[in-house]
């Protein structure tokens, strides 16, 4: 479809990743209308988009993607012509202890939503003898469905062949194969995108970066797990907002596009990089050490004592790296932060915002 003013249905639109792209959409896009789904499990808060709140372009609904029955008066009603689809269970800890709700929610969600998507642009149109109406289904995934990399393996490409390691992982790659034969089977006009690790603003404290960085302000343990040498691309989130932008606008039709950072680290150099510039701005901002005080190693300019390895997990992947040449190329698509740049703007924002994660420790 083109890039005329869309009614955009948001899935896990409260979630980290979701609202940093309900803010970007809505200052980017300010004729389009964008209707939030979001069932508020713990990694759905509606604080998340305080920013949004008051924006007369903005709707907000609490329900289940799950619920097809919802989502096809949601179609109808607001008369949605483009979905994004975050909604996922996405962290590989919990996935490991708990994983039926990955396998409900990533891959029975996501068939509820393409069939209702499939229901009313595609069969009731027919059904009326009218012409099917324009859309595009986005269905965001993850470069963990890959599997894993050795030091001296090239990057995930589109081409890479699936090889998930987590039951995560797993269930993301089961919703990526439904949309492709959704597309394939009935025609329905999807694209996918594949990210590497996200970080920034409203990013939940149990994942790697706001658990170091709200730890360290705890003066808490950094715990690391195995030798610290798991190797992840890092993408600022509002460089992957910018990317499915660019997906959506000019992305072809039934294409998987990769959405990277180039920015590959390891774990510990990550926690090693990030107590470094703890320790610089307790030095240079002395209102911290008062707005902070149990952060006594950042006050001492030593949070490197916290760091504590801890057996590793589970069938921990050792590397992910991503491949964006063909979003290069396409769709004109470049991470506009480094790692320091994104983490700089992500640590002031986390020092500015207590009030938000605190309530989430």
């Amino acid at each position: 479809m083109t890039n005329s003013n869309r009614n955009i249905l948001v899935t896990g639109g409260a979630g980290f990743i979701g609202a940093n792209f309900v803010h970007y959409w809505l200052g980017q896009h300010t004729k389009d209308k964008v209707i939030v789904l979001d069932a508020l499990t713990y990694a759905g808060n509606i604080e998340n988009l305080t920013p949004v709140k008051s924006n007369p372009q903005y709707t907000f609904i609490e329900g289940n993607i799950c619920d097809q029955g919802l989502i096809e008066s949601l179609i109808s009603e607001h008369q949605i012509d483009t979905i994004v689809h975050f909604a996922a269970e996405s962290h590989v800890d919990r996935s490991i202890t708990g994983p039926d709700a990955f396998i409900e929610t990533n891959i029975i969600g996501t068939y509820a939503l393409l069939k209702a998507a499939k229901q009313k642009w595609i069969d009731e149109p027919k059904s009326q003898g009218k012409e099917v109406i324009p859309h595009r289904f986005h269905h965001v995934s993850t470069d963990e469905v890959y599997g894993t990399l050795s030091p001296s393996d090239p990057a995930f490409t589109e081409e890479t062949a699936y090889a998930p390691n987590s039951p995560y992982s797993a269930s993301k790659a089961a919703s990526d194969h439904l949309v492709r034969a959704y597309h394939h089977t009935y025609g329905l006009e999807v694209t996918t995108s594949n990210c590497s690790n996200n970080y920034g603003p409203y990013h939940f404290p149990e994942k790697l970066i706001p658990l170091v960085v709200t730890n360290i302000l705890n003066n808490k343990p950094l715990p690391i797990y195995g030798d610290g040498q798991q190797i992840r691309d890092w993408l600022y989130v509002e460089d992957h907002a910018r990317g499915i932008d660019l997906v959506l606008n000019k992305g072809r039709v039934g294409e998987n596009y990769n959405i990277g950072g180039n920015n590959e680290w390891a774990n510990i150099d990550i926690v090693k990089l990030i107590c470094k510039v703890m320790n610089e701005s307790f030095a240079e901002d002395e209102s911290l050490a008062s707005r902070y005080p149990n952060a006594k190693a950042a006050i001492s300019g030593e949070t490197e004592s916290l760091i504590t390895y801890v057996t590793d997990r589970a069938g921990h992947d050792r590397r992910y790296a991503i491949d964006a040449t063909k979003t290069n190329d396409e769709l004109g698509y470049v991470p506009a932060e480094s790692f320091e740049t994104g983490f700089a703007k992500t640590l002031k924002w986390y020092l500015a915002n207590e009030a938000w994660w605190v309530e989430l420790l």
